[in-house]
């Protein structure tokens, strides 16, 4: 009697929790599964299927494209995150205060996150425009250049693409970071006021490692999120200029989806998607395991 009255307590919960299982297993278990069966096959879409064993990844060894992607993702992971993560941290730091102003400055910062990654990079495809472009028509008013640069050629893509990268995560970790600062007790500040501390001294003595948790929360999730990125890549450059912004998920997304260019046609590859996506995924996980690995032993010297 009292396992019947457990269970029936229990229902309500395992009601609003089966739809979002369902949807898990469906959308996001059964397609990694049927993913890796077709890793051995050669299919593409449409026809027959052919096993065809382990040449799918034979050919992907050979891949040139796509190991210059795996460069291309952390030359741009390292960026983003060589600019975000400092300047995140800054502004938690400086919006925790008592500012005037500092909720709709909070408000202003994050706004980026919400907005769609599409819209995003269709303004700064103006922005960046080489002919007419806003930043262009900036600097040479004012004289910082004498020529119009090609933001979005060869030698500026990669720099470009990071920018907007940086602009649409800074209020993201921005806002972790003001809810890790606000744990931190203001009892330890004025302790180390009366010692003679000066700001410097507070922020790399109490606040950094005071918030050493959140902030190894943030690092993970900024350096996953850093490889997965492709999305505002795909709508400015498609990976061009000649392969100089192609990453690793774009890559992986064009077998599945083939992007034609210049009226030309591109055969889709499911079979051979799916084993450059299992190769990224190992990719990813081998660099998440390595970020654990390199936290714990940090956590152990500083205990």
């Amino acid at each position: 009697m009292f396992q019947m009255r457990r269970w029936r307590e229990q229902l309500p919960g395992i009601g609003f929790t089966l739809p979002s299982l369902l949807l898990t297993l469906v959308f996001g278990v059964y397609p990694i599964f049927w993913a890796m069966r077709y890793m051995f096959y050669d299919y593409k879409g449409y026809g027959q299927e052919r096993f065809v064993g382990l040449s799918n990844f034979t050919q992907l060894f050979h891949d040139q494209t796509y190991w210059d992607s795996v460069v291309n993702t952390f030359i741009y992971a390292g960026g983003k995150l060589i600019l975000t993560l400092p300047l995140s941290l800054v502004l938690a730091v400086i919006l925790n205060r008592g500012l005037r102003g500092k909720h709709l400055l909070r408000a202003i910062y994050f706004m980026p996150t919400i907005v769609s990654t599409s819209v995003i990079s269709i303004v700064f495809f103006i922005i960046f425009n080489s002919f007419n472009g806003i930043l262009n028509q900036f600097l040479l008013r004012f004289h910082i250049i004498d020529k119009a640069i090609d933001w979005l050629g060869p030698e500026h893509a990669m720099l470009s693409v990071i920018i907007i990268a940086v602009w649409g995560a800074v209020g993201n970790y921005m806002l972790l970071f003001i809810a890790g600062l606000q744990n931190i007790p203001n009892d330890v500040y004025e302790s180390a006021s009366l010692d003679g501390a000066n700001a410097v001294h507070k922020f790399w003595y109490i606040t950094i490692p005071m918030l050493g948790p959140v902030l190894q929360m943030v690092v993970m999730l900024a350096i996953i999120n850093s490889l997965k990125g492709y999305e505002s890549i795909m709508v400015l450059t498609e990976g061009g200029p000649i392969g100089k912004t192609e990453v690793m998920f774009l890559y992986v997304y064009k077998q599945f989806f083939p992007i034609a260019t210049s009226g030309s046609s591109v055969e889709q590859q499911i079979g051979y998607g799916s084993a450059v996506g299992f190769v990224t995924a190992l990719i990813v996980g081998v660099v998440t395991l390595l970020y654990f690995y390199a936290s714990k032993r940090m956590n152990k010297v500083y205990e």
